[in-house]
């Protein structure tokens, strides 16, 4: 992709603080951070998408991504939670189209909000509806 900065990253055009690197992913500290340590793990090949992207590199992403949340705990950084985050489409705040998923250490007061309504309380009946299309879609799926 000649206009993915994530792309230009990996192909060595821009700079990068990285943390890890393998033939499959690179972990780097983001230049816009929520706190510092935030890193981003992204797959070296380009998926727009969630959607695009192969299990054994999601797997491989996780992995790393569970690594990477042990290392910012026991390095020192302002750390006293960790949220994962990845953005898959505009609607969840997608702004960069290569897929990439966001680690960063938390800590009382810090500046990061969700905003949702978690006081909605969906009757059973109505989990169960949506249990039941997921569950049916998920079965559909190729192993």
């Amino acid at each position: 992709m000649n206009d993915c900065i994530l792309c230009s990253i990996i192909a060595g055009e821009s700079p990068v603080s990285s943390i890890h690197e393998d033939d499959v992913a690179l972990a780097l500290l983001t230049i816009s951070p929520i706190n510092p340590g935030h890193v981003m793990v992204i797959p070296k090949k380009h998926f727009t998408y969630l959607d695009d992207m192969d299990e054994d590199t999601g797997m491989h992403l996780m992995k790393i991504a569970l690594r990477v949340q042990k290392a910012i705990r026991n390095s020192g950084v302002h750390c006293e939670g960790i949220n994962l985050f990845l953005a898959d489409g505009e609607a969840a705040f997608q702004d960069v189209f290569h897929v990439h998923l966001h680690i960063f250490p938390r800590f009382k007061g810090d500046s990061f909000k969700i905003n949702a309504d978690f006081t909605v309380k969906p009757s059973r009946e109505e989990l169960d509806e949506v249990a039941e299309k997921i569950r049916q879609a998920y079965k559909s799926l190729p192993l």
